[in-house]
């Protein structure tokens, strides 16, 4: 009974990491004193960690760190809350950037199609020139006759 109860509480806490099918972009840490098990293994894993930092803290594992008193509610309400609407933005500006290829893409298209190739023009040049050859041979040829 113990052991169900235990097994269902990490399946709660740790059942959505299982889950994943690649490794995250980035990590976010509000208190890294806490997580230090997280801030390592993604060091570990080469994962850039954004962290609010307090003065108690070390921010030598870190990569981005944001200095704010992690203890506070207000405090950590506004650094999560710009945080997501910087995601967001960021998604939109992906999205439209995306949206933007595939025409770019198709217009690209449009006009090699309608383009000679170099290749083929040097080609044709190549069979003009000797073509010209031959007929000047030619002439010469008839001249010394």
């Amino acid at each position: 009974l113990q052991i169900s109860r235990q097994r269902a509480k990490l399946e709660k806490n740790l059942g959505s990491i299982s889950d994943l099918n690649r490794l995250p972009a980035a990590l976010f840490v509000v208190d890294v004193q806490k997580e230090y098990i997280a801030v390592h293994e993604a060091k570990r894993l080469n994962i850039p960690v954004f962290a609010m930092v307090d003065t108690c803290c070390d921010p030598t594992p870190i990569d981005f760190v944001i200095p704010a008193n992690d203890d506070a509610s207000k405090s950590i309400a506004l650094i999560v809350d710009v945080m997501s609407k910087a995601i967001e933005e960021g998604l939109e500006e992906r999205k439209a950037e995306k949206e933007k290829e595939p025409a770019a893409k198709e217009k690209k298209d449009e006009t090699t199609k309608t383009r000679a190739r170099k290749g083929a023009k040097k080609a044709d040049d190549a069979e003009v020139a000797k073509v010209e050859d031959a007929d000047d041979s030619a002439a010469d040829s008839e001249d010394d006759e």
